[in-house]
């Protein structure tokens, strides 16, 4: 419950003493910004069995049918709506509703955290709602500036390239000594400008030199291909030729292993 509680209802939405870093100016909007959606959309949904005027009426959720007695959920802010209990959840997230506490929106009900970056990004990276004029707008979320930082050497990426790693920015110089990966062509690291290219978990340069037949050398992508022993091949032909000597050497090994003594 407390988990879910700190999920639903972040204090840092509305409580500025989880949030020290703030300007002057952005403690005022938070204020703002919390007591208005105090005044104007939170609400505790009431728990009580269906009353006779609703019987009938459908789930506002779900659209199925509750009749008079069924457990129900009210929500005064909205009517003379039911829900049932399994259906009082987040809009958006669909988790219930710890201790029934909702924001409505337009006839919609919402945990607070869903509820405020409605009107507000939320830090990818603080976990804080923004209320500064500028953000970082990348890979379909929000930072503050001074919070798009590299995720293992904490320099700032503002204006930088950066490669995302799990889900956060990584600079060029960490991503390539700790994550790139290794061409199995010519043994050095795949760069973040690098194009690569991948068969079987392997990793290649997508370049003419490293991506091609280990035999005749054709350049393979967007070509079909074959694989023998880890290396690439653009035909069967290629293939078998290139395995041709090792064949014949591992088959006449194997022939002397096997074969009878004199005596026996």
């Amino acid at each position: 419950r407390a988990r879910a509680l700190l999920q639903q209802l972040p204090p840092q939405d509305c409580d500025e003493r989880y949030c020290p870093d703030l300007a002057e100016e952005e403690r005022r909007q938070l204020r703002a910004f919390s007591a208005r959606r105090r005044r104007e959309a939170l609400g505790q949904g009431l728990a009580c069995p269906v009353p006779g005027p609703c019987h009938g009426c459908p789930c506002k959720k779900c659209g199925r049918r509750l009749n008079k007695g069924d457990p129900g959920i009210s929500a005064s802010r909205l009517g003379d709506q039911f829900w049932h209990p399994s259906c009082f959840s987040c809009h958006l997230c669909h988790q219930p509703l710890v201790d029934l506490i909702y924001f409505q929106q337009d006839g919609r009900i919402y945990c607070g955290r869903h509820h405020a970056e409605l009107f507000r990004p939320r830090c990818a990276s603080c976990d804080q709602l923004i209320f500064m004029e500028e953000c970082i707008e990348a890979e379909g979320r929000r930072w503050h500036l001074e919070h798009f930082c590299c995720l293992e050497c904490d320099v700032p990426l503002r204006g930088q390239r950066y490669v995302m790693r799990s889900g956060q920015p990584c600079c060029r110089g960490c991503f390539e000594t700790l994550f790139a990966e290794t061409c199995q062509a010519c043994g050095d690291p795949i760069g973040a400008d690098s194009e690569e290219a991948t068969h079987q978990g392997l990793h290649w340069h997508a370049r003419a030199a490293c991506f091609c037949c280990s035999l005749c050398r054709k350049p393979l992508r967007g070509q079909p291909l074959t694989s023998r022993r880890g290396r690439l091949f653009c035909s069967e032909t290629c293939s078998l030729g290139r395995d041709a000597s090792s064949t014949a050497s591992d088959s006449s090994d194997s022939a002397f292993a096997s074969a009878p003594s004199p005596d026996s």
